[in-house]
């Protein structure tokens, strides 16, 4: 058998060795800083595992929260207060494909509830709510527990830019492994302290605390602008700017984070794709209580 001490001597070696990576499973932390007296808030990561990704027809069936207080000027967390993770049974058989990604079976979710008054008692004072991907947790959560739509929402996924900080990919295990770090994916809890790792982690080119990062990005506002009537020659303009159709509204769309950013978007709009001529454009602003999810912010249209 091989001894703990041997271990401790191979991985230094190849720590040592530039051709080599070492990552280590993740260990659960109780605790990243000492409180040293300072004003601190309280936060919450917050994972679910669901019976698949319509949450119209979909349900959650595990949820994972884990809460911890940080310092809003620094991004620093401190301790962990407590952790939650309970199943849920959905109503019907849980789809094999579903199963296949997380393992919760339906044996595992027979009988079992999700408690609304813990749940709302474990979130009493938090100041933020985070999520890797929030556009998912967040409408899922909304739709089964209502307390969410009442607290302010970041998301690692999308506010983050992992591409232009030199990362591969924004899939949660990959930033890990970037980190040296793995863990067990996709069940609810264990993601929650792997993100929060990752909130505590430096961004490799511009040395940001992730965490300090969303925290900077909260309060900031975002705009959806929709380019009503656009011209249909300039389809392939807008797609390579980042527009998506919306085939409700039938035109193409854009989000987009700050005040600049949306005064240079229109500017752009009507020199590239309305030639310079007049036109309207629907603006809706959102902000970090209505951000990814499928409630409406205030919309307008405006002559351009």
């Amino acid at each position: 058998m091989i001894n703990d001490s041997a271990v401790t001597d191979a991985v230094t070696l190849l720590d040592e060795n530039p051709d080599y990576k070492v990552i280590r499973r993740l260990s659960s932390r109780k605790s990243f800083a000492e409180n040293d007296g300072r004003p601190l808030l309280r936060g919450v990561v917050v994972d679910t595992e669901t019976t698949g990704t319509n949450p119209d027809q979909d349900a959650i069936i595990e949820l994972g929260m884990v809460l911890f207080e940080f310092d809003p000027q620094t991004g620093v967390a401190y301790n962990v207060l407590g952790s939650f993770d309970e199943l849920e049974y959905p109503g019907f058989p849980i789809p094999p494909d579903s199963i296949s990604v997380h393992g919760i079976t339906d044996e595992m979710v027979k009988g079992k509830k999700i408690d609304d008054n813990k749940v709302t008692h474990f979130l009493d004072g938090v100041s933020i709510v985070i999520a890797h991907n929030a556009k998912f947790d967040r409408v899922f959560l909304e739709k089964r527990l209502p307390i969410f739509e009442s607290l302010p929402w970041a998301c690692t996924f999308a506010q983050i830019d992992w591409s232009e900080e030199g990362v591969g990919s924004a899939k949660l295990d990959y930033i890990a492994y970037k980190y040296d770090f793995f863990y067990d994916a996709h069940r609810a809890e264990v993601d929650c302290f792997a993100l929060l790792e990752i909130l505590q982690k430096q961004l490799p080119k511009s040395k940001e605390l992730v965490l300090k990062l969303l925290l900077q990005s909260l309060h900031q506002k975002s705009y959806t602008i929709s380019a009503l009537g656009s011209p249909f020659e300039t389809k392939d303009t807008l797609k390579a700017k980042g527009y998506r159709w919306n085939g409700d509204k039938k035109c193409w769309h854009n989000t987009l984070t700050g005040d600049d950013a949306i005064k240079e978007e229109v500017v752009w709009l009507k020199d590239n794709v309305y030639g310079g001529k007049p036109a309207k454009v629907e603006i809706e602003v959102l902000n970090c209580l209505t951000r990814f999810s499928n409630r409406s912010g205030n919309r307008g249209v405006r002559q351009i």
